[in-house]
């Protein structure tokens, strides 16, 4: 009868304190690491906290200044009114000029603060996107009475076409307005011969605004920056032609509300076309205002 191997039994016990040593050691290491983690995330949930803090006081900043700056900035406007109506009396070709300096100086100003205003409002999530059914027509229509009066330079036209596609839109023609004007508004300021076309075409589901220029356009490293607060380009004609250097990137924070997005095609010496793609009909979220 064959008998079975004796077991070694010391040697049995030794492998397994062994591996006992190992599974406490891979514990302790395990209970550390788990207390990295930990304290990691509490310093990175004060620092989003941090984050939010600032965040919420540089738009409570920016929001009052705006605000105070606002009263001041209409009273100048007021008054370089009256005196180029000649209220109080005639003036000589000099006062009429430094008047208008200052009068041009307080609308870019004025313009400024509404920029911050908004960008607060957008940067603290305050701002409420208020769709509604529209038709295309009316909103070139009100954009080509709105740019009228500032078509001051004879070698510049500013053309509207035919909206291609649908003819009605559902979302918020304040602020799809406001994007056209920024677009619209620049391409006239940089544009010293030439035209300025608007059109609108539909794709799809959404609807592309386009406004191209015949201006001294844009370099391809330049198109990225544009967007950002403050970026202005450095060039003969931005020095002359002051801006807020906010537009673009207001313009860009407004369209993502809308669903959309913004879009350049531009080299330098060709001009340039700004667009704007939103949706047909805005998706309505819980608790956005909506008109009908």
């Amino acid at each position: 009868m064959q008998q079975e191997p004796a077991t070694d039994i010391p040697a049995l016990q030794a492998a397994l304190d062994e591996a006992r040593q190992q599974i406490t050691s891979l514990q302790q290491e395990l209970d550390e690491t788990n207390g990295g983690v930990l304290a990691l995330y509490a310093e990175l949930d004060a620092q989003a906290q941090q984050l939010r803090q600032a965040t919420e006081l540089k738009s409570r900043f920016l929001a009052y200044m705006s605000h105070e700056f606002r009263t001041p900035i209409s009273s100048i406007r007021s008054l370089t009114r009256l005196l180029l109506d000649r209220v109080d009396g005639p003036l000589t070709t000099e006062q009429e000029k430094q008047i208008n300096f200052i009068r041009t100086t307080s609308e870019e100003f004025a313009e400024m603060v509404n920029d911050l205003l908004d960008l607060a409002k957008v940067e603290a999530g305050r701002i409420d996107v208020s769709p509604a059914w529209f038709e295309l027509v009316d909103l070139f229509s009100a954009l080509r009475g709105m740019f009228k009066p500032v078509l001051v330079n004879p070698d510049v036209q500013l053309i509207f076409e035919e909206p291609q596609g649908a003819t009605q839109l559902f979302t918020d023609n304040g602020k799809l307005s406001q994007i056209l004007r920024n677009f619209i508004s620049n391409a006239l300021k940089f544009t010293t011969k030439g035209e300025v076309r608007v059109s609108a075409v539909q794709e799809g589901e959404s609807m592309t605004f386009s406004v191209a220029d015949t201006g001294m356009g844009i370099a391809p490293e330049f198109h990225s920056a544009i967007f950002q607060d403050f970026s202005q380009l450095d060039s003969p004609i931005q020095k002359r032609l002051r801006g807020t250097g906010l537009g673009l990137s207001l313009s860009k924070r407004l369209a993502e509300l809308l669903g959309g997005n913004i879009g350049l095609q531009s080299a330098t010496g060709v001009g340039s076309t700004f667009s704007v793609t939103v949706p047909l009909r805005l998706a309505e979220t819980p608790g956005t205002p909506v008109q009908t």
